[in-house]
């Protein structure tokens, strides 16, 4: 398991092809109107380089999907694979495969370290509440690290360390935009530097 692709230890690399994202500094966001709060250990920070976009639905899709990728990030730190906080913002087919994702991490006895910078992200909004997020995440900087003697497993640097994402959102009854699907890809030419 190693947030940048080794494929010799037993928890699945960050952003594997099951996975759901990741992330912000320390702790992040309160839990205001009813979201869940989201904290995370000082050693984990985040960088979005996704500025507001002046399109409000644009914008609170941006926004949720930020506390989407930290929430999965919380379940691993927590070791928790069922984590109310990620559960908030996903349902369905990718709740299951975050779930999955997460309990990867448990088993291995593992949790995420360092620093993930997610970019390029391409929103669309349609009719009926529905939207979908493009977007890649930069692994370069971020470990795994083995919880019995806090060892962080240092990859390399290779392609496989830029991650493109496809996420597929809709608005639920809370008015939060949830993922619904999400699918990854390594490498991906729209990611690497």
């Amino acid at each position: 398991m190693t947030a940048c692709g080794s494929e010799d230890t037993a928890a699945p690399a960050k952003g594997g092809d099951k996975k759901t994202p990741s992330t912000a500094p320390a702790s992040s966001a309160s839990a205001s109107d009813g979201r869940p709060a989201i904290e995370l250990p000082s050693d984990l920070s985040y960088t979005f380089d996704w500025p507001m976009t002046g399109d409000k639905v644009k914008d609170a899709v941006l926004a949720d999907s930020e506390q989407s990728v930290k929430a999965v990030d919380q379940a691993i730190v927590n070791q928790n694979a069922l984590d109310k906080a990620y559960l908030y913002y996903y349902e369905g087919e990718a709740a299951a495969q975050t779930e999955q994702f997460i309990q990867a991490y448990v088993d291995a006895k593992a949790r995420i370290t360092g620093t993930y910078r997610y970019y390029n992200p391409m929103v669309q909004v349609r009719d009926g509440g529905s939207a979908s997020l493009v977007y890649c995440e930069d692994q370069s900087k971020a470990f795994d690290m083995y919880l019995k003697d806090r060892k962080v497993n240092k990859t390399p640097v290779t392609e496989n360390s830029y991650v493109l994402y496809t996420a597929q959102l809709r608005k639920n009854d809370k008015g939060v935009w949830v993922i619904t699907k999400l699918l990854s890809e390594r490498g991906h030419d729209q990611c690497r530097p």
